[in-house]
């Protein structure tokens, strides 16, 4: 009986050594191998499996269209009422749009499945510039919500492209 018990510590102890020693670099990595420009050797680095193998760590695929347009949809009900909720919401929808934008282009059935909200976002861009500030939103703010409204109507009916 005594035998079982150390045995059972042992296989519990050495995991948690383990994930100790890894753990142990600083906040930064500092103190690791890898940090020093140099790659970690040894037999727990060479037992590690490649990304993007069957039993390693998957890189993330192109978002659904379905998920995205919920995000957008998520801000239908929202409103400009105070100046901060204003802030957030204007920059919520530019964000939700260009999350839809790259979700559509990369959807397996291609950009061309989805050309009319794609090419009002490329207007709503063009129009906009890349300035993300509050003035600029509030600037465009009935741009940015007539685009969402007309992608939410196109895309309610076109329920058969996204799901």
């Amino acid at each position: 009986m005594r035998i079982r018990r150390t045995r059972t510590t042992a296989v519990l102890a050495v995991p948690l050594a383990l994930l100790l020693v890894s753990c142990s670099g600083g906040k930064d990595g500092a103190g690791s191998d890898e940090a020093a420009g140099g790659r970690a050797s040894g037999s727990a680095a060479s037992a590690a499996p490649e990304a993007g193998t069957p039993t390693g760590p998957r890189a993330p695929g192109p978002e659904k269209v379905r998920d995205a347009f919920a995000g957008l949809q998520a801000t239908l009900d929202d409103s400009c009422g105070t100046p901060g909720n204003c802030e957030y919401l204007l920059g919520r929808i530019a964000d939700e749009l260009d999350r839809l934008d790259r979700a559509m282009k990369a959807d397996p059935k291609g950009p061309g499945h989805f050309p009319e909200p794609i090419a009002w976002i490329a207007d709503l861009r063009e129009q906009m510039g890349e300035d993300r500030s509050y003035e600029n939103l509030k600037e465009h703010q009935d741009r940015l919500f007539g685009t969402r409204d007309r992608i939410n109507t196109w895309m309610q009916d076109h329920p058969d492209d996204y799901r």
